[in-house]
This record gives C-alpha cells, structure tokens and sequence, in this order.
C-alpha cells in the first residue's frame, strides 16, 4: 500500500500530488492547479481561464489549489474571496477537492461554507490549529492535511490529529523536504495505528470525495 503525499512542492515523487498551481504540467504527472492567494493580481480571472481548461480535459489534475485566503499576505480581501468562491465553485463542478492554503482566515471560510448551496470538498494543507476551530468544521466537508508539525507532540496539529475523525485525514510534506514516510511514520506513533493500514486509509478518504482516483 503506497504512501500517498497529498500535497508536496517536489516535482516527480511517486504517489504524490504535486501543487503545480498555475505553471504547465507534465504529463502523467498528478498535480493540483490553482491560484494560491499570494499570486493574485487583477488579471487572476484570465490565468485561471487556462487552469479551468488544463484541469477540465486533464485527468492528472485531481484537485484545485491551493486556494484560499491569507490576511497577513496578499490582495485585499474581497479579490480573495471573489478567486476563492470561483475556484472553490469550478473543483465541485469537477467533482474533485480543492486544496485550501488559509492564514488568520477562518472566519472567512465559515463564511463561505455557510454560504455556499454546493461546496466542493475542501482539504486543509498544513494543518495547525486548535482542535476547538477544527470542531467548528465538522459539520461541513471539510478534511484535514497533516505535515511536519505532527514531529512536534504539543503541536495543535498533533493533538487534532488523535481526536480527529480518520475519513478526514490526509498527510502530506508540502515544502518541508521530509520524505512522507516519516509524516505516516509520526502519525503511526500517536495513533497507534500501523502505517499500512493509515495508507489505506487515506486512499479510501480520497477516493470518497473525488472523481478522479488514487491507488
């Protein structure tokens, strides 16, 4: 059972998703694509005419992002939430999860999520916070991505991570530069779960939320 990395910035890993954002993919190669919050500029809406064609006739593109909002870096807010809302809008016409990159913005996305009549699946990179604002997103499809913080064992990441539901988890490396077994390996430890069975576990959390599949 393979050891999927749902979110990483090293190109050419296998069983990894490689955040491409807007650059041109290569082939056979399973990215997401998106606009990330820091990249937004006022022709945001003409890059991601080609994203929404790359990713629409490309089965390598298994999700949107990352997406999001950032206040401490990037564009004022409301072109934020104008890039989010279309992105978030074309993943659940795809079928496929967005991959979310969110800074001091929480509210922001609870505002979205109890707004919107058809969210996409939206998976939390990097997550680090409390386990009280995890709670608060329960209710809504919403999953968590864990990475490096799991080596720190007061983390918040650590401890969401031991009380959070298992068909919400996923793990990743994202520009850490540990190879993702030890991610698995960490997440084997406070669970006490082996590393196969969290590998299997995560495959299936893909597989119930997107229409283009991991094995």
């Amino acid at each position: 059972m393979h050891c999927w990395d749902i979110h990483t910035h090293r190109e050419g890993h296998p069983y990894s998703l490689f955040q491409a954002g807007k650059a041109k993919i290569v082939e056979g190669v399973p990215v997401s694509m998106g606009i990330h919050p820091w990249e937004l500029d006022s022709n945001w809406d003409t890059h991601f005419e080609k994203i929404k064609w790359e990713a629409a006739q490309n089965p390598c593109v298994l999700a949107i992002g990352e997406a999001g909002f950032d206040r401490l870096k990037g564009p004022e807010i409301s072109l934020q939430k104008q890039a989010f809302y279309a992105q978030a809008s074309w993943a659940a016409s795809l079928g496929i999860p967005l991959i979310l990159h969110c800074v001091k913005s929480h509210d922001l996305l609870l505002e979205y999520l109890k707004s919107a009549k058809n969210p996409p699946n939206i998976i939390w990179h990097g997550w680090n916070q409390k386990s009280e604002r995890a709670r608060q997103l329960l209710p809504f499809p919403v999953f968590y991505s864990f990475g490096n913080q799991l080596l720190h064992p007061n983390s918040n990441a650590a401890k969401w991570l031991i009380a959070c539901p298992l068909e919400r988890v996923f793990f990743e490396t994202d520009d850490s530069g540990l190879e993702i077994d030890s991610i698995y390996q960490r997440a084997s430890l406070l669970l006490q779960i082996p590393v196969a069975s969290l590998a299997a576990q995560v495959i299936a959390n893909w597989n119930a939320i997107s229409n283009r599949k991991i094995s």
